[in-house]
């Protein structure tokens, strides 16, 4: 996946999570924790710096627009560290009562990524596609 579909991705699964939890804890709330979430996030990863909280959400354009400068693997981390440390903050403040259906979300974006991205084409002797061993 590259780094611009996977920020593009990552930038719906907040929104997802962002619509959802804005139903129970309203704006004021959920700009406080998400603008303290991306603040830890930008401590450990810095080029999450440049999101912006907007009232419908988080905006990564500034982040898209320099994708391909960032490294895979640190950008790959930090989408992880947001989403984790997100519902872990969400989780202990609502007692989980919306996790369930917070992780739910998240998979149906995770599953529409699946969808989208491009498969890589199998071996025509290997069954189990690249890297199957004969």
């Amino acid at each position: 996946m590259s780094p611009e579909l996977m920020l593009q991705l990552f930038e719906t699964a907040l929104g997802t999570l962002w619509r959802r939890s804005q139903v129970t804890l309203g704006d004021v709330t959920l700009t406080a924790i998400v603008d303290r979430v991306l603040y830890n996030a930008s401590e450990e990863f810095p080029f999450f710096s440049s999101l912006k909280i907007e009232p419908t959400g988080v905006r990564s354009q500034a982040l898209r627009d320099r994708a391909k400068s960032l490294n895979y693997a640190e950008l790959l981390e930090g989408i992880r560290f947001v989403l984790v440390e997100f519902l872990t903050v969400l989780g202990n403040l609502t007692a989980e009562i919306l996790t369930p259906e917070l992780h739910a979300n998240l998979s149906k974006v995770a599953l529409g990524a699946e969808k989208a991205a491009p498969r890589k084409p199998r071996h025509p002797k290997h069954p189990g596609g690249e890297g199957a061993r004969s």
